[in-house]
């Protein structure tokens, strides 16, 4: 009832692909509570996903833990789309990032409770992320390339392909009954 998607009280190694999300206000909690510490050693990749219409935020929010954010394409927020508390370590890569029209929902990322002198060391980094409508993504940490590795699956596709290799097929399977998909 909450959100589409979480995951919670120490997950890990979880893929997020595929799908085509649209109309929820609570998108997808990726980590159980800022005080839950077992979270710290959460891997989660989330890769070629279409965040439509009529979404509100949390595309996703992470706690703790490591996340892989690539080639997904976001073409609606009404709040944010990547949020984030207790420092996680954010690897945007190679999306494309639609701003709402209303001008104060432009920016990407959002960091949840706490004050800017604790989430400026935070790792969040957006590489190859194709800015449209005004959207903007506010990086913080120290962006080493090596900071990163725990937050890297795969090898991010260029923006500019998002539209072709995220909605051609996300989304339910288009299967017929008896046969295989």
């Amino acid at each position: 009832m909450d959100g589409l998607i979480d995951a919670i009280v120490g997950s890990t190694a979880i893929t997020i692909s595929n799908n085509y999300m649209t109309h929820h206000d609570k998108v997808m909690l990726l980590g159980h509570s800022d005080s839950y510490t077992q979270d710290k050693n959460m891997q989660v990749t989330i890769a070629f996903n279409h965040f439509g219409e009529g979404l509100v935020q949390r595309m996703p929010r992470c706690r703790h833990g490591y996340f892989h954010v690539v080639n997904n394409d976001y073409t609606h927020w009404e709040m944010y789309a990547i949020g984030g508390s207790a420092n996680p370590t954010i690897n945007s890569q190679g999306n494309r990032f639609t701003a709402p029209d209303n001008r104060f929902s432009k920016e990407v990322t959002k960091h949840e409770v706490a004050p800017e002198s604790e989430w400026k060391s935070w790792n969040w980094r957006s590489e190859g992320d194709l800015m449209v409508n005004g959207a903007f993504f506010t990086p913080s940490g120290v962006g080493a390339s090596s900071s990163y590795a725990k937050a890297s699956s795969l090898g991010a596709r260029p923006s500019s392909l998002v539209a072709t290799i995220t909605t051609i097929n996300a989304g339910a399977l288009g299967c017929k009954k008896g046969a295989r998909c």
